[in-house]
């Protein structure tokens, strides 16, 4: 999963609970004070700290004790190591970001790696959700 804020802390904590057992998850953000009236899974002590971090830390809290893993990567989703191969490993990628052009550039990767992606993001005050998979359905953005 991409993004650890608020559409993320919800992503997050639905797939850990709902029983996935293994998860990797990419956020460049660190958390800010603003963001703890919408983002339940950081409180006021990891202010500063790592937003992808601190998620996988209160996240496996949840099924302590349990087999579940949860990989957190502190960066940009576009930085080199987040290449088409680095996708391929995954079964499906999903989008919890409110930036347009990482949106696009996740849709992108997912479409050269031939991997699903459930987009959901925000605008403003609105939210949607789609499922872009290659050759089956519309993907984000229509490239010409």
């Amino acid at each position: 999963m991409v993004g650890a804020g608020g559409i993320g802390c919800e992503l997050l904590k639905t797939l850990v609970l709902s029983g996935f057992q293994n998860v990797e998850m990419i956020d460049l953000d660190t958390i800010d004070v603003s963001n703890l009236n919408r983002q339940f899974l950081f409180r006021r002590k990891h202010v500063g700290m790592s937003k992808a971090l601190v998620a996988r830390e209160s996240a496996m809290k949840f099924r302590a004790g349990s087999d579940l893993t949860v990989v957190a990567h502190h960066g940009n989703v576009k930085d080199q190591e987040f290449n088409p191969e680095f996708i391929k490993k995954f079964d499906v990628v999903l989008n919890g970001l409110d930036n347009l052009e990482a949106r696009k550039h996740v849709n992108r990767l997912t479409l050269a790696a031939g991997v699903p992606l459930v987009e959901s993001g925000t605008t403003g005050y609105l939210g949607q959700v789609t499922v872009h998979v290659k050759d089956e359905t519309a993907c984000f953005e229509v490239r010409a």
